[in-house]
């Protein structure tokens, strides 16, 4: 089945790929699910093609997806419980299961600022096998299957052998909470500028993860992230060689309040420069 998700998996992704492109440079209907948080015309249709191109050939697989929490499977949990390790809603997860970010990065997308993506993760019996990125602007597509490395457009990708902490480019995102933590975030934003080469926020964490994966950043870093802006990104950099933790060290999972991802050399370094 691993060859037909992969397949599946990438149709989705460049399907709904083209329908961002497509509408990129158009007016768009933004509407606002929080303060700063919006979500437009784009994002519903760009999910609507890739539930629609799974459910074709997986009828019976269930989804996580951003715009509609839950769908085909267990309620949304309630906002607390997303960072718990083990919610209650998981706790028997479905055979088979899609994750889906139809659109990540979608305030850069509703400015015209060129940098999005649609990101999709596999998951089986509660093991994430697959991940598939792709930049419609840009046309590159990131994948991975479990056990079988990374690929960017076909080519084996491998992250940085960067080992000096000053000559580290690192990403970082702000989460859509951003006015209730501004000074711990500053804090450690503050630590990552005063120790590495220099520090970039792009805003789609999904494209972030994947520079980590192919080398052109060495570290990303973020709080507060959902299960679908991570799932595809992790299968990605794991297959690239790199290392994954919360920032206290400890083991990473998709419902983590927070998330370190680096070239595994600079890992401890990054660690101690969050820790403070």
């Amino acid at each position: 089945m691993q060859e037909k998700v992969a397949q599946v998996g990438r149709q989705a992704a460049l399907a709904a790929g083209a329908v961002m492109r497509q509408n990129y440079l158009k007016p768009h209907r933004v509407t606002l699910k929080g303060a700063i948080d919006p979500v437009t015309e784009t994002d519903y249709q760009a999910q609507e093609i890739i539930v629609t191109i799974i459910r074709r050939a997986f009828p019976d697989h269930e989804f996580l997806a951003e715009e509609r929490e839950g769908e085909g499977g267990a309620p949304p949990p309630p906002a607390k419980e997303v960072a718990r390790r083990a919610p209650a809603w998981e706790e028997d997860p479905p055979s088979y299961r899609w994750l889906i970010d139809p659109l990540d990065g979608t305030v850069n997308f509703a400015h015209g600022f060129p940098m999005f993506c649609v990101s999709i993760a596999f998951e089986a019996e509660g093991i994430l096998t697959y991940g598939v990125i792709y930049d419609p602007l840009r046309d590159e597509l990131f994948e991975a299957a479990k056990g079988r490395g990374a690929k960017l457009n076909g080519q084996t990708i491998k992250v940085s052998a960067t080992n000096r902490l000053e000559e580290a480019l690192v990403a970082t995102g702000f989460p859509y909470d951003i006015r209730e933590r501004i000074p711990a975030t500053i804090a450690r934003l503050g630590r990552m500028l005063g120790s590495t080469q220099g520090v970039r926020r792009a805003g789609s964490a999904a494209l972030d993860m994947c520079y980590v994966a192919c080398g052109r950043l060495d570290g990303f870093y973020e709080e507060h992230l959902k299960p679908w802006d991570t799932a595809a990104g992790v299968v990605i950099i794991e297959e690239a060689g790199g290392r994954i933790t919360a920032f206290d060290g400890g083991h990473y999972d998709i419902y983590a309040p927070n998330i370190l991802a680096s070239n595994r050399v600079l890992h401890e370094k990054f660690l101690k420069c969050l820790r403070g």
